[in-house]
């Protein structure tokens, strides 16, 4: 069964068509998920919605729990998750109002972007990070909703929360980066290893500070952009939502079975709290949690 998952700002999650509302809160053993999970149906499939950065926007880019986060979406139920989220333009042509379907990503955080440390090992393929399948829907969705999407584009993920300097986003111009954001990474990473199609709409307020004719970026001005954006990104969440429906199982990217040649941790090495705490994320693979004491 398709649940479609989202995690954006709380712009994006009110929206028309979605029933049956309920907020439940899930906890993830591996810290504190951002919110309460806001469950209901779009048109008659099940979706959860996780506000990113908390209800109110308390929680700064590096002060998330990401991998709690994606821990609680693979909990409650997640098979297709869309990030929409806000981000500075590295290109003349990615004007503020652009959205972009980022499909590559380059790193810059020092943020925890496993579930496999110690105890169980994994190594999984980042290549391709984006589901092709999600990606195409939202684009046909975009069409359906007139919402002009750019198709393609390297989303640059720094630390934050402070904006970057302008040496910074020159070299990050000349590495070839086309939009610049705090949180898609190590989102996208985490999702992978929680074997969860995944796709980013990366949704553009300002020219970061590179720009020669532009004001340098503050928050105030991205407050502004960010009000258009939620209703355009609102529209395209709905627009999306039928076209994953019915998803093909197995997924025809592979998304969902990426653990299956990940893990290098043999059986009888894997230490059994670990694997306890892997549960919802690699239960697949690793087989069903060990018993706890009476």
């Amino acid at each position: 069964m398709t649940v479609v998952g989202v995690i954006g700002g709380s712009g994006v999650y009110d929206l028309d068509g979605l029933t049956g509302t309920r907020w439940e809160r899930i906890e993830s053993p591996f810290g504190a998920v951002s919110d309460a999970l806001l469950r209901g149906e779009l048109d008659g499939v099940p979706f959860v919605f996780l506000p990113r950065h908390g209800r109110g926007h308390t929680l700064s880019p590096g002060a998330i729990d990401y991998r709690a986060n994606i821990d609680a979406m693979k909990r409650a139920g997640v098979t297709d998750l869309l990030s929409v989220s806000a981000c500075g333009s590295l290109r003349e042509a990615l004007a503020p109002g652009t959205f972009v379907l980022v499909d590559q990503f380059v790193d810059r955080t020092r943020r925890p972007k496993t579930f496999f440390e110690r105890g169980v090992v994994a190594h999984v393929s980042m290549a391709d990070p984006v589901c092709p399948r999600l990606h195409e829907a939202l684009a046909v969705a975009g069409d359906e909703a007139g919402v002009p999407l750019v198709r393609g584009g390297t989303y640059l993920a720094m630390e934050g929360p402070q904006f970057s300097t302008r040496a910074e986003s020159e070299l990050y111009r000349s590495w070839g980066c086309d939009v610049i954001g705090m949180t898609n990474l190590p989102e996208a990473q985490l999702a992978r290893e929680a074997e969860l199609c995944y796709a980013s709409v990366a949704m553009v307020t300002d020219y970061d500070c590179w720009h020669p004719q532009e004001a340098d970026v503050e928050v105030a001005d991205i407050v502004r952009v960010l009000t258009d954006n939620a209703t355009r990104g609102r529209a395209l969440v709905r627009a999306a939502t039928p076209h994953l429906d019915g998803r093909a199982t197995p997924c025809p990217a592979g998304c969902d079975r990426v653990l299956d040649s990940a893990v290098i941790t043999p059986p009888e090495a894997r230490d059994p709290a670990v694997v306890a705490r892997l549960d919802a994320v690699a239960g697949r693979v690793l087989g069903p949690r060990p018993p706890g004491p009476d």
